[in-house]
C-alpha cells in the first residue's frame, strides 16, 4: 500500500508536535523558488530590485554622488536610467560610471563638476529575458546651507514687565536647519516658562525682567548635512526698570485669534504649539475635544508649551484646545487638526511562481486620505499600452492570472498614489515547466531514540507542484495513515518510534512532467539509561567519599560520562578522580559540600542522576583557626569637609595571626557604579584615616584586613558622602589639530573622565587661530564629546588651539596653547630641472629643484622617482613595463638609481610627496646605460667525442648587456697524475654556438673555461670536462666517473696482444708499488698530506709556475666526483645562467630605496674578486653595487 501526499492538501497536527515538526518544517511557497544553489542554477527568475537609494535623496555636494540601484536574476539582469523622464545615456558623460554587474551610479563632481548639475529625477530598469524591474523615482537634490540675508537691526528698548518677541527668521537650508539662541561667547541662552523658543525659532518672552538686558541676543542655524553653522547678526535689548507694573491677564503670541487649523500625515510626529504673554507669567493646558490624548504617544515639550503625538492616524484628528491661565484669567485657543495620509499597503503584490496552465492572482491593496487611485505596469510600461495576454484580466486592484503560459513571464509594477506620495512595488509572474526534483540528499540516514518522534525530511520542487508518496521496503510495505503524519513540505512523521520503524523509505514526488524518487534510511536506537545511580552521603570533614554512576546504552552508540559539581564542572584539584563509574573526592572539606551530578551524554541523547553531599565536624573539639583575618565593620565617617573625610572602622577577628595592615578602597556610586578603586594602606595598629576626596563624587568606602595569610572579605560598605561640585582641575589631554579635508580642522582631545569633570554639565570650549594672522581667537564650547570640526579654513595652514574644560562650577585653568595644521591638499607643481647623471652601466644619479614651499600645500615627505626600463639597446624587444619607484625622505634634490640593466633605455620622472599624497609628475627624461660585461654562457655541453676530437655546444649568455664581440675558450689536459698541461687560448666569433677541436690526445682528460666579451670587457666563464675516447666508443657521461666510460662495440680489444701485455707490465707496477708503500710504513714514514691537499686545489685559484708559466698540479683523487662546491656546473654538465643579483630589496624603505643625504646607499659596496684561471680576463666594469662577481671552479 502506498501513502500519497496530494498537495496543497495539508494535515493537521496536535499542539504536542507543532514545536518539533516546525523546527524541521521548510514550506515551499507557491510564491518562492527555493534558495537551494543547485537548483537555482538552471532555473529563470524575472529581475527584482533588492536595493536601490530613498525617494527624497539629499546629496552633500562635497562629495561623489552614489546612486544606489541593486537586483538579482536569472540570467543577470542589466541596467538603464533615466533622468527626468528621458533616457540617462551615462556613456556620453565622463564623470558618471556604473558599478560592474549592478546598475549603481557615481558620479565623480570632487574632480570637476557641480552637484546642482545632477539634480533630477532618477529612474533606474533592472532587465533580462523574463522581464524588467524599475526603481522608485529617486529625487536628486543637493543640500544647501545659505547665509543670513544681511540687515541691520536696531536696539529694541522696552519696559519691565512688557512682553517681546526676537524674531530669527533663518535662511530657507536644504535640509532645514535646527534653530538655537546663544550669546556671544556661545552659552546656550536659558529657557523657562516665561523665556522660551517657538517651532519657527523665534524667540518668545512673556513679559521681561531687568535681568535680560544684554547685547548678544543671537539666533544661529545648525545645517547638519553639511556641518555648517550661520549665525544671525547680534540683537540688543535693554529693559528699563519700572517702580511699579501692571499685571494683566494671559494673551496668546502664537497662533493669533481663537482658531487655527493645522493638518499633518499619518505616522508623522504632530507638534501642535500656544505660547502666551502675561504677568505672572502664564501656564499652558492642554486638551482634546470630544476624547482623549493618547497615554502612550503623547509627550509634552518647551514645558508644556508644545503638545506632541507621534505615530499620528486618522484616529487622532480632532479639535485640540490649549489654556493660557495666570492669576488674572485664563484664554484659550482651539487647534483643528486634520490627519492625512500616503498611500500605504494593505496588501502588497507578492511574487508568483506558476507552472504552465495553472491560475493564479495578484493583489495590490493600499490605503491612504484621499483614497490612493492603483495604476499597473508591465516591465514598467503602463499596463494599456503593453501588448495583450490573453490569460490576464485587470480587475481594479487584483490581476487575475488563467491558464498561464511561459510567455506570460513579467514583471509587473502596482503604483498607489495620492497628493501626498506614492507606493510602487515589483511583483513577478514566473511561469516554470520543471519536473520533479528532491532536494534533500540521497540516502540520508536518520537515526532516533525509541519511542520518540521520527521526522524524514524530503523537500521536493516542482512545477506544477508535485504529489509525494511513501514507501516502505522494497516491496512497498504498507503505510497505514492512522500512525503516520504527512506534512505539506513532504516530511513524514512517526510520531513514537518503535524497533519495528527501521528500515528504508522511499520517497517518491510526481506531476505531469516527470517523478523523481529518494531513498531515506531510519535506525531505532534503545535509550540511554542511569541503572545505578548516586547516592546522598554525609562524610566527615577530611575524610573520602565515593558517587558511583553506572550506565547502559545502545551497544552502537559511544556513551561520554561528566560530573557536575552544583551544575558547574569539578574544581581542577587532584583530590577529585574519575573512573569509568565512580567519582571519588578525597580529603573532604566544607567547600565540597553540594549538589553532584552524573551526566552521560550519547550523540542522539542525554540523561543524568544527582546526589547530595553533607559535609561535618570530625570532632566536636574545635581547632585552633589560622586563617585571613574577618572583615572590619562598624564604618563611620566623621569631619566631611568639601575635599577630605574621617574614616574610623572595628577591626574584625585577626584569627590568631596579627593584622599588619588595613586596606581602603572608595567606589564612586554617581560615575562608575559597583567599581572599587584603590584609596590608601594604613598600619594595622590603626583604625582610623584621614581620606582626602575629589569635587562632585558620591563616595562609599570599605575595608579590608591584611595578616601573613592573606587578606580578608570587604567590610559592608560605609555610608555615601557626595562631595560639592566645583571648577575642573585639569583640561583635556592630546589635543591635536589635523585637517582632514583641504578646507578643514579637525580638533581632537582626549576628554576628562567623569570622576575628573570635578562637576554636572562637563563642556570644552574650543579655541583657534591662525598662527600668523591677526584674528582673535574663535571659541566655540561643545558638548561632553572628543572632536570639533572648523569648517572653511585655508589649506594648510598652521593654527593655534587651545582646549579648556569647564562644568556648571566654572572654567579649569587656562589651557596650553597647540600648534596644529588645517589640511593638506595634493601639491600643485612639480619639480622642475630633472637631469640624469649615467655613473655607470648599474648606476645613476638624478638631480631636480627643490618644490616651492607654498606649492606643497602639506608637510613635505619627500621626493619619489618613477623609473621603467622602456627597451634593451642589445635586443631591441619591447616587453612588459615595469614601474619602479625610489623614496628619497625630506628635501633632498638628488638621488641614486641602482640595479640598471646595462646598455638599455630607461625613462623617469620626478614628484614630490606630502601627507596627502603626490603631486604632478615633471616631464619624462630618458637615459642610456652603456654596455656591460656579459653574464657567463647559458649552457656549454661537449658532444660526439673521438678519439681526437670533441664539439662544444653552447648557448649565448642570457644578459648579454651589450653587443657580443666575440667568445673566448681556454682548455687544458689532465694527465694521469692529476696535472695540467699547457693551456690553449682560442677565440671564437660571437655568432658561433658550435665549434669542434680536432688532433686532441686520445683517451685523454681535458679541462675548458668558457665566457663570452663585450666592448666592456669579459663575463663570467663557466667550465666543463670531457674526455676523448680510446676508439670510436662514447664519450664518458659527465655524471659518471671515468672509469665507467663506455666500452667499444667495434672493437675487442680484450683480444689484442698489445693490450694484454700492457695490463700485465701495470699489475707488475702495482705490485711494486704496494711493497715500497708496505715497507715505508714500517719504518714510521709520514704520508705527504700537504702535497695532496696541493694536488686537489682548484685550478682555477692556482698560481702559475714560475718556471715554465704553466699551471700548478691538479690533482683529484677521485676523478669522477661531483664538481666541488662553488661550481656552477650541474650534474648534467649543462651550465645554466645564474638570476640578477640585483634587487631593489636591498635598498631600505621597502620598495622605496634609503639614501644618505648625497644620495649613496647606507653602506658600501662591497665584494671579494676571486682568482681567474691562468691568463683569464679582467672584467673593464666597475665592480657590481649590489654583489660581487662569484667564482667559478
Amino acid at each position: 500500500m502506498q501513502l500519497k501526499i496530494m498537495m496543497p492538501k495539508k494535515k493537521h497536527l496536535s499542539a504536542s508536535r507543532a514545536p518539533l515538526i516546525l523546527f524541521l518544517c521548510q514550506m515551499i511557497s507557491a510564491l518562492e523558488v527555493p534558495l537551494d544553489p543547485k537548483l537555482l542554477e538552471d532555473l529563470v527568475q524575472p529581475p527584482t530590485i533588492t536595493q536601490q537609494s530613498p525617494k527624497d535623496y539629499i546629496i552633500d555636494p562635497r562629495e561623489n554622488i552614489v546612486i544606489q540601484c541593486e537586483a538579482k536574476g536569472k540570467p543577470p539582469p542589466s541596467f538603464s536610467w533615466t533622468r527626468n523622464g528621458t533616457h540617462f545615456d551615462i556613456d556620453k558623460d565622463p564623470l558618471v560610471t556604473m558599478k560592474s554587474g549592478s546598475g549603481t551610479l557615481t558620479v565623480n563632481i570632487m574632480s570637476e563638476g557641480k552637484a546642482e548639475t545632477y539634480e533630477g529625477v532618477y529612474q533606474c530598469t533592472a532587465r533580462n529575458e523574463r522581464g524588467a524591474a524599475i526603481s522608485n523615482n529617486i529625487v536628486i537634490r543637493p543640500s544647501r546651507s545659505p547665509l543670513w540675508t544681511k540687515e541691520k537691526l536696531e536696539r529694541i528698548t522696552l519696559r519691565n514687565g512688557q512682553s517681546l518677541v526676537l524674531p530669527c527668521r533663518p535662511p530657507v537650508g536644504l535640509p532645514p536647519p535646527i534653530i538655537f539662541w546663544m550669546d556671544n561667547s556661545f552659552q546656550r541662552l536659558p529657557q523657562s516658562e516665561r523665556v522660551s523658543q517657538g517651532l519657527n525659532g523665534d524667540l518668545y518672552f512673556s513679559n521681561v525682567l531687568p535681568e535680560d538686558t544684554r547685547e548678544d541676543y543671537i539666533c544661529y542655524a545648525r545645517f547638519n548635512h553639511t556641518q555648517t553653522i550661520q549665525q544671525k547678526q547680534p540683537i540688543s535689548v535693554k529693559v528699563i526698570s519700572a517702580k511699579s507694573h501692571r499685571e494683566r491677564p494671559p494673551t496668546f503670541l502664537t497662533p493669533e485669534g481663537n482658531a487655527s487649523r493645522k493638518e499633518e500625515l499619518r505616522g508623522n510626529v504632530l507638534s501642535l504649539e500656544c505660547i502666551a504673554e502675561g504677568l505672572p507669567t502664564p501656564i499652558i493646558y492642554w486638551i482634546k475635544e470630544d476624547g482623549t490624548l493618547p497615554i502612550n504617544r503623547t509627550f509634552y515639550r518647551n514645558f508644556k508649551k508644545t503638545l506632541q503625538i507621534v505615530q499620528v492616524t486618522e484616529a487622532d484628528s480632532g479639535n485640540y484646545q490649549c489654556i493660557a491661565k495666570n492669576a488674572l484669567g485664563a484664554i484659550h485657543h482651539v487647534i483643528s487638526v486634520t490627519v492625512k495620509a500616503a498611500p500605504y499597503w494593505i496588501i502588497a503584490p507578492q511574487n508568483l511562481v506558476l507552472s504552465p496552465g495553472e491560475d493564479g492572482t495578484l493583489i495590490c491593496r493600499a490605503n491612504g486620505n484621499p483614497k490612493p487611485r492603483i495604476s499597473w505596469l508591465l516591465n514598467g510600461v503602463p499596463i494599456e499600452i503593453a501588448p495583450d495576454d490573453p490569460s490576464r484580466k485587470i480587475d481594479g486592484d487584483t490581476i487575475i492570472f488563467s491558464n498561464v503560459q511561459e510567455r506570460s513571464s513579467a514583471v509587473y509594477q502596482c503604483n498607489a498614489s495620492n497628493e501626498y506620495g506614492y507606493l510602487l512595488a515589483n511583483a513577478f509572474v514566473n511561469v516554470l515547466a520543471e519536473p520533479p526534483r528532491i532536494l534533500t540528499s540521497a540516502d540520508t540516514l536518520y537515526q532516533v531514540i525509541a519511542n520518540r518522534p521520527a521526522l524524514l525530511d524530503c523537500a521536493f520542487f516542482g512545477s506544477p507542484l508535485p504529489t509525494i508518496e511513501w514507501f516502505k521496503g522494497a516491496k512497498g510495505s504498507a503505510l497505514r495513515e492512522d500512525i503516520y503524519v504527512l506534512h505539506e513540505n513532504g516530511t513524514l512523521e512517526i510520531p513514537v518510534a518503535q524497533k519495528d520503524s527501521t528500515g528504508t523509505y522511499t520517497c517518491v514526488a510526481r506531476n505531469k512532467l516527470g517523478m523523481a524518487k529518494n531513498d531515506i534510511h531510519l535506525e531505532i536506537k534503545d535509550p540511554t539509561r542511569i541503572i545505578k545511580q548516586p547516592e546522598y552521603a554525609v562524610v566527615q570533614r577530611g575524610s573520602t567519599v565515593s558517587f558511583e554512576c553506572i550506565v547502559k546504552h545502545d551497544h552502537t552508540l559511544i556513551p561520554t560520562v561528566m560530573w557536575l559539581k552544583d551544575h558547574r564542572e569539578l574544581p581542577s584539584d587532584g583530590r577529585f578522580t574519575v573512573d569509568k563509574d565512580h567519582l571519588v573526592v578525597a580529603d573532604v572539606n566544607d567547600d565540597d559540600g553540594g549538589t553532584y551530578t552524573c551526566v552521560a551524554n550519547t550523540t542522539l541523547d542525554n540523561v543524568s542522576a544527582s546526589a547530595v553531599l553533607r559535609v561535618v565536624a570530625p570532632t566536636p573539639t574545635p581547632a585552633p583557626i589560622y586563617d585571613v583575618p574577618n572583615p572590619p565593620f562598624d564604618l563611620e565617617l566623621t569631619d566631611q569637609l568639601d575635599r577630605s573625610v574621617q574614616l574610623s572602622w572595628t577591626p574584625g577577628d585577626d584569627n590568631n595571626s596579627p593584622i599588619s595592615k588595613f586596606i581602603i578602597e572608595y567606589e564612586d556610586a554617581m560615575h562608575e557604579p559597583g567599581l572599587w578603586h584603590h584609596q590608601t594602606e594604613v598600619p594595622g595598629a590603626q583604625t582610623t584615616a584621614q581620606l582626602k576626596l575629589s569635587p562632585y563624587v558620591n563616595y562609599s568606602f570599605r575595608v579590608m584586613a591584611v595578616n601573613s595569610l592573606g587578606r580578608s572579605l570587604p567590610s559592608e560598605a560605609s555610608e555615601q558622602y557626595l562631595t560639592k561640585a566645583a571648577e575642573p582641575d585639569k583640561n583635556p589631554t592630546a589635543v591635536e589639530g589635523l585637517g582632514s579635508e583641504p578646507d578643514n580642522l579637525v580638533i581632537t582631545w582626549k576628554p576628562l573622565n567623569g570622576f575628573e569633570s570635578n562637576g554636572p554639565g562637563l563642556q570644552y570650549k574650543v579655541s583657534w587661530r591662525q598662527k600668523d594672522g591677526d584674528d582673535e581667537w574663535t571659541s566655540m564650547v561643545v558638548a561632553d564629546v572628543s572632536k570639533y570640526i572648523v569648517s572653511g579654513t585655508p589649506t594648510f595652514v598652521p593654527y593655534l588651539i587651545k582646549v579648556q574644560a569647564l562644568n556648571d562650577a566654572g572654567f579649569a585653568p587656562e589651557p596650553a596653547v597647540v600648534l596644529g595644521h588645517s589640511g593638506e591638499d595634493l601639491p600643485m607643481v612639480a619639480p622642475g630641472n630633472v637631469h640624469v647623471n649615467v655613473v655607470n652601466s648599474t648606476l645613476a644619479e638624478v638631480h631636480w629643484d627643490p618644490v616651492p614651499l607654498k606649492s606643497i600645500r602639506g608637510h613635505l615627505q619627500g621626493y619619489r622617482i618613477y623609473y621603467w626600463k622602456a627597451q634593451s639597446l642589445s635586443t631591441r624587444n619591447r616587453r612588459h613595463i615595469e614601474k619602479k619607484i625610489l623614496t628619497f625622505q625630506g628635501s633632498k634634490t638628488h638621488g641614486m638609481l641602482p640595479g640598471l640593466e646595462p646598455f638599455s633605455h630607461y625613462t623617469l620622472n620626478v614628484r614630490v610627496v606630502n601627507g596627502k599624497g603626490e603631486g604632478p609628475a615633471s616631464p619624462d627624461r630618458v637615459f642610456n646605460t652603456p654596455e656591460g660585461v656579459p653574464s657567463a654562457p647559458s649552457s656549454l655541453k661537449i658532444v660526439n667525442p673521438t678519439l681526437d676530437s670533441l664539439t662544444l655546444e653552447w648557448e649565448p649568455p642570457s644578459h648579454p648587456n651589450g653587443v657580443l664581440t666575440e667568445y673566448t675558450l681556454k682548455y687544458q689536459p689532465i694527465n694521469s697524475t692529476h696535472e695540467l698541461g699547457p693551456l690553449v687560448d682560442l677565440k671564437i666569433p660571437a655568432n658561433k654556438t658550435r665549434w669542434t677541436l680536432k688532433n686532441l690526445n686520445f683517451s685523454t682528460r681535458y679541462k675548458f673555461y668558457f665566457y663570452a666579451q663585450t666592448a666592456a670587457g669579459s663575463g663570467n666563464q663557466i667550465t666543463e670536462e670531457a674526455i676523448t675516447t680510446v676508439d670510436e666508443a662514447g664519450i664518458l657521461p659527465p655524471d659518471v666517473g671515468a672509469g665507467k666510460a663506455m666500452a667499444s662495440r667495434q672493437v675487442d680489444i680484450a683480444t689484442q696482444g698489445w693490450f694484454i701485455g700492457l695490463m700485465c707490465a701495470v699489475a707488475l707496477l702495482i705490485l711494486i708499488l704496494l711493497i715500497v708503500c708496505f715497507i715505508r710504513r714500517n719504518k714510521g714514514g709520514k704520508y705527504p698530506v700537504k702535497e695532496k691537499e696541493d694536488a686537489h686545489a682548484d685550478p682555477e685559484i692556482q698560481p702559475m709556475k714560475e718556471d715554465d708559466g704553466t699551471f700548478g698540479e691538479y690533482s683529484d683523487a677521485e676523478d669522477h666526483k661531483p664538481l666541488k662546491k662553488g661550481s656552477r656546473t650541474p650534474s648534467d654538465r649543462t651550465v645554466k645562467k645564474e638570476d640578477s643579483d640585483d634587487s631593489l630589496v636591498d635598498y631600505g624603505e621597502g620598495v622605496n630605496g634609503q639614501f644618505n643625504e648625497d644620495g649613496s646607499f647606507i653602506g658600501q659596496y662591497s665584494g671579494k674578486k676571486e682568482k681567474e684561471p691562468a691568463e683569464g680576463n679582467e672584467s673593464s666594469e666597475a665592480p657590481s653595487p649590489v654583489n660581487a662577481m662569484n667564482s667559478f671552479v
